[in-house]
């Protein structure tokens, strides 16, 4: 009789979510996949997408957490990057100073967000073995019967599903994490800072040629700092720069007026206003919202062989430092490699198919993954809240 695979379900579709499911596919698993949210695909979620979305700095850390799940995702990944060498810092006066990354050449990579989700969700959804439900929220999950509660908001339907294994993976409003307190004796911290966040835009410039062109260095990552508060942009593809303003609450609070925000920008950002346009930093600046920036810390990670939870809904942290997603990708990573090492596999670990016995090799790889991961997530939100 043939083993019947075992099968994972993945509360998230963000790349982290989506890379995890991946992993689990070729492994063998079978795997459900639900998001709350619609799919990012669709043009009314791009819209969306756009007016709250920090570019991505990519990292070795992260690309070697795809090249460990699918060696041919990544270079499809490269394809889309725009490498930043080092950073360049702008004064009030104008002047640039280079201050390059490595003496080797190891850089960060710029790539919007929304199109590495997109580029994930197309992967897995093209995976045989993995079924992606959009608009499908989790409502409450049992872990010790292995049991999650699902709505589809579109027919207001609920009902459960059950599952062999449970990865949450659905941000720092986790609604596992939340679910999981209810058995795990969890150690958990959260912190705003008083800091916000807009995202600005800064258009393509037209060469002589008629042409998009970079109006900045597309090879560096640019940074104005000014004490409490700073603008940084990253390149895009398409010859724009994505642009972000971080500043205290009472900051934004002030810039209320178009007039007022032009006479900020004019005093702390003069070289950056020429480049983006006075229209249209009005624009954004009064339509985008202002976003909130937080850092989480928990631990354990996971309960038993059921559930254990990765990225942001296990450690989000401030993006001063540019690791985010880096390291949620790279939890990816390490844990497949654990339950390598502990000979987990597709299939049931007892011949009685549907039986209750925990997986021991894979209680033992959740726990060596709470164990080892925690120190290493802790000093990178601490380095990130200090940068």
């Amino acid at each position: 009789m043939p083993s019947i695979a075992r099968k994972v379900v993945v509360v998230g579709a963000g790349p982290v979510g989506c890379l995890a499911a991946m992993a689990f596919a070729k492994q063998g698993w079978k795997v459900e996949v639900f998001e709350g949210r619609s799919d990012i695909r669709l043009p009314s979620s791009k819209a969306a997408n756009q007016q709250r979305s920090i570019n991505l700095a990519m990292s070795h850390r992260g690309i070697a957490a795809l090249e460990a799940v699918d060696p041919g995702l990544t270079q499809h990944f490269m394809d889309t990057v725009i490498p930043m060498r080092g950073r360049m810092i702008h004064s009030t006066k104008g002047d640039l100073e280079s201050q390059l990354y490595d003496k080797d050449g190891q850089c960060i990579n710029s790539i919007d967000r929304a199109l590495l989700n997109e580029v994930l969700l197309e992967e897995a959804t093209a995976t045989g073995n993995i079924s992606i439900f959009f608009k499908h929220k989790v409502m409450a999950a049992d872990f010790n019967d292995k049991r999650i509660t699902i709505r589809n908001s579109d027919s207001g339907e609920q009902f459960t599903v059950d599952f062999d294994f449970c990865i949450g993976a659905d941000g720092s409003y986790s609604i596992i994490r939340r679910q999981m307190m209810r058995v795990v004796r969890m150690d958990y911290q959260q912190e705003y800072i008083k800091h916000e966040y807009v995202e600005l835009k800064m258009p393509a410039d037209i060469d002589t040629s008629g042409k998009a062109a970079f109006l900045l260095d597309p090879n560096h990552l640019h940074i104005w700092p000014r004490h409490s508060f700073m603008l940084i942009a990253l390149p895009n593809k398409d010859k724009t720069f994505t642009c972000t303003l971080f500043a205290p609450t009472s900051d934004f609070d002030r810039l209320d007026t178009p007039e007022v925000i032009l006479a900020w920008f004019k005093l702390h950002f003069p070289d950056a206003l020429s480049m983006i346009g006075e229209k249209n930093l009005v624009e954004d600046f009064m339509r985008n919202p202002r976003s909130p920036l937080i850092c989480t810390k928990s631990k354990p990670y996971h309960f038993k062989d059921s559930v254990i939870i990765l990225g942001d809904a296990a450690h989000s942290m401030v993006p001063f430092y540019g690791q985010g997603l880096n390291c949620g990708l790279e939890d990816v990573r390490i844990l497949m490699t654990l339950l390598l090492q502990e000979g987990v596999k597709p299939t049931p670990p007892s011949s009685k198919v549907g039986s209750t016995i925990t997986d021991q090799g894979l209680a033992r790889a959740l726990d060596r993954y709470s164990d080892t991961r925690h120190e290493d997530l802790i000093a990178i939100c601490d380095l990130a809240m200090d940068n």
